[in-house]
């Protein structure tokens, strides 16, 4: 075990093992450019914290980072997210690892500054956690500092706050911001992803139910199509009057959310901020309503709220937790209010997660690449996010259409007076 690791239960790195085994053949894209980066080594002594999940999808792309030349450190972005014997696995891998399920309070604060005393290159952060901390408390350990490659839509906006503050000092790549990540991840990833965590935790059915989605981002988005594809009837509430108008648009239900809840079989949050369910929700809302949160952290769903208002909660079934108010009503929370389809599930399926993680390389290449020449929030370059989606077509067996030269030089020309064109121009 690497001396800095910090993890329980290391016999069950075998285990942990298979389940990066089995990930590896569903991640093509990683494949491939682990067969590139094994040879040309393109972060040969950087030092990389990941703070993602510690799952088996995470311990590949920490795999590639090492093979890659990197030194990886993986710590934990949610103490109930984490897989011990893939912890245990990656240790055997030689890649650093801080957490555990079902990590204390003070463990998990601890394991995120610990894991910033390598002095790190490059972060690839989610919800802006590290990056935060090496403006503040860890400031003294910036020396090699280049910049951060971040994950989460919320960090970004935290970091895009740091921006306008004039307080962030390095550059971040927001891959959030990218095509490849919200067309697949978020959209596809997630809508699937958390029903399967929400069906194979409750074990009912969803076709004919009311499921209202609270947020109609492109997570929102992919939540609510699959339940429709199950059969539900779907209600989206949201504070944004654009992306209400699209769900109104695209066929869905909308009201406002004191309204919503007290017809709602489930609950699905995906906001990526605090309070959205609250005590003045939990008066109107209806009896034996499941309660899910698929956006950030353990702040959307307000537990201290639900501990307040019921009279009893005790555990149920595995990753249910029963509250009772005392008006005979019950409502069930899945995961500990954290998130679904990490806390209650194995996280987003291999494939999506191939071309997200991807992503990230893409950008951490594109910051040692650049380093010193870019500032503030960055998107990625959109050639890179090309060249990972050219890559998955490639890997799949795909060829996509080229334009002809005389299309090319049509887009090329200057706007000039509309005119007839020969059609059998080539």
């Amino acid at each position: 075990m690497p001396s800095n690791s910090m993890i329980q239960l290391i016999e069950l790195a075998p285990k942990g093992s298979q389940k990066i085994d089995w990930t590896k053949q569903h991640m093509p894209v990683l494949n491939y450019l682990m067969d590139e980066y094994t040879k040309t080594r393109p972060f040969q002594d950087k030092n990389i914290v990941m703070r993602l999940h510690i799952e088996a999808t995470t311990a590949y792309l920490a795999i590639l980072l090492r093979d890659a030349g990197a030194n990886v450190t993986l710590v934990e972005a949610d103490p109930l997210s984490t897989q011990d014997d893939v912890a245990a696995a990656m240790c055997e891998e030689c890649v650093d690892v801080m957490g555990y399920y079902g990590a204390a309070f003070n463990d998990h604060q601890k394991f995120q500054r610990e894991a910033l005393e390598c002095k790190p290159h490059i972060v690839i952060d989610s919800g802006g956690i590290l990056t935060n901390l090496l403006h503040d408390e860890c400031s003294h350990l910036v020396e090699n500092f280049i910049g951060t490659s971040e994950e989460s839509t919320t960090g970004v906006k935290r970091l895009k706050n740091m921006r306008n503050s004039g307080v962030l000092k390095y550059p971040v790549v927001a891959v959030n911001s990218s095509l490849s990540k919200y067309l697949f991840e978020n959209l596809h990833g997630t809508g699937q992803s958390v029903w399967a965590s929400i069906m194979n935790t409750t074990n009912v059915v969803v076709a004919g139910k009311m499921v209202v989605v609270v947020g109609y981002g492109w997570c929102g988005k992919g939540i609510a199509r699959k339940a429709r594809a199950f059969g539900a009837r779907v209600i989206i509430c949201e504070t944004d009057p654009l992306k209400l108008s699209e769900a109104v648009m695209d066929g869905f239900y909308v009201k406002p959310l004191i309204e919503a809840v007290a017809e709602a079989d489930f609950i699905i949050t995906a906001t990526g901020n605090k309070d959205i369910i609250t005590k003045n929700h939990l008066k109107v809302i209806k009896n034996r309503v499941i309660l899910a949160n698929a956006g950030h952290s353990n702040v959307e769903i307000n537990k201290c709220d639900l501990e307040e208002y019921s009279v009893d909660s005790y555990e149920i079934a595995k990753n249910i937790l029963q509250y009772s108010f005392e008006d005979g009503r019950n409502v069930f929370l899945l995961g500990d209010g954290r998130i679904v389809n990490s806390a209650a599930g194995d996280g987003q399926p291999a494939e999506v997660m191939d071309i997200s993680f991807a992503i990230h390389v893409m950008a951490v290449k594109h910051l040692i690449e650049n380093a010193g020449n870019e500032k503030g929030i960055i998107k990625l370059p959109r050639e890179l996010d090309e060249y990972v989606s050219s890559i998955y077509l490639k890997k799949s067996g795909i060829i996509k259409d080229e334009l002809t030269d005389a299309q090319q030089k049509y887009f090329s020309m200057f706007p000039q007076v509309p005119c007839l064109m020969r059609t059998n121009e080539k």
